[in-house]
């Protein structure tokens, strides 16, 4: 704790051990098993860390996955933390998450019952799998010099300290620098269990890919969104500006004319009916 350090510390000291054991008991728990701290005795370090996803696959009510602001995927459905419907705008309030699932989980399903017994079963393709086949292969047998677990603490690192809440141009601009660096070097990752049973370090490697992925899209969007809304607070850009941005992002992976990926970015318009926006004060 201190300045410029990654933590605050949880003092519950001052409580009676009884109190403290039935009333918080996935907190001491957790302390001791993984921080090896007792906070009957000790300060417990506290950090941030991402929580939820409020973006994510885009889909309509039915939850059809879009392939854009217009057209579906068909046959191709996605519910809860994986999707946004965007019922939670730029911040979602606490527990809604589970309404979320509940709601369009059974939508889902329902509606892919519904899809399944109205359509002809297409034919599969001649090897459906090999594309994964493909990559699980490719990074078991690859021999880099990266790690997973140090390419990871360094995205960890540069979006912790750069796209944050609170992000102005010149940070975002630091951390799409510090993930495309990362991508690079992503390219040359190896792990070093090659086996074929219950390998963690072959899940974590696909894993930090999607990860990387992911932080691109967010800073990409991020850089774009020139105002403040929920969860997105740019210091330099500090009020909300519905004329401009009252609208969804949505990012897709393309290719530039020499072939490199890079994120497009395109916009929907928000669709409101009974309840105008209002401004969440804290």
């Amino acid at each position: 704790a201190g300045p410029n350090k990654d933590y605050v510390y949880l003092d519950l000291t001052h409580l009676p051990a009884e109190q403290v054991e039935s009333k918080l008991p996935d907190i001491t728990e957790f302390s001791r098993t993984y921080l090896g701290v007792d906070p009957i005795t000790e300060l417990v370090p506290v950090f941030p860390t991402a929580h939820y996803a409020m973006g994510g696959v885009p889909t309509n009510v039915d939850t059809e996955v879009l392939r854009d602001n217009e057209h579906v995927v068909p046959g191709l459905y996605a519910a809860g933390e994986v999707a946004c419907v965007s019922v939670h705008g730029a911040n979602r309030l606490g527990t809604n998450s589970l309404l979320d699932i509940n709601v369009f989980g059974r939508r889902a399903g329902i509606a892919a019952a519904e899809y399944a017994n109205s359509v002809e079963h297409a034919e599969l393709p001649d090897d459906p799998q090999g594309t994964t086949i493909a990559l699980v292969e490719r990074l078991r047998s690859a021999s880099g010099s990266e790690r997973t677990a140090v390419l990871r603490k360094d995205m960890q690192d540069t979006m912790d300290m750069n796209a944050q809440v609170y992000r102005t141009e010149a940070t975002l601009k630091q951390a799409l620098s510090d993930v495309q660096e990362l991508k690079a070097r992503y390219a040359n990752v190896s792990i070093q269990d090659k086996g074929t049973r219950y390998n963690t370090d072959l899940i974590e490697v696909i894993e930090l890919g999607f990860l990387l992925d992911l932080a691109e899209v967010t800073v990409v969007s991020a850089l774009e969104r020139k105002e403040s809304r929920g969860g997105h607070a740019r210091e330099d850009y500090p009020t909300r500006d519905d004329v401009n941005f009252m609208r969804h992002t949505m990012a897709y992976k393309s290719e530039d004319v020499s072939g490199e990926d890079y994120v497009r970015l395109d916009y929907k318009p928000v669709t409101m009916t009974r309840y105008e926006p209002m401004e969440r004060k804290y």
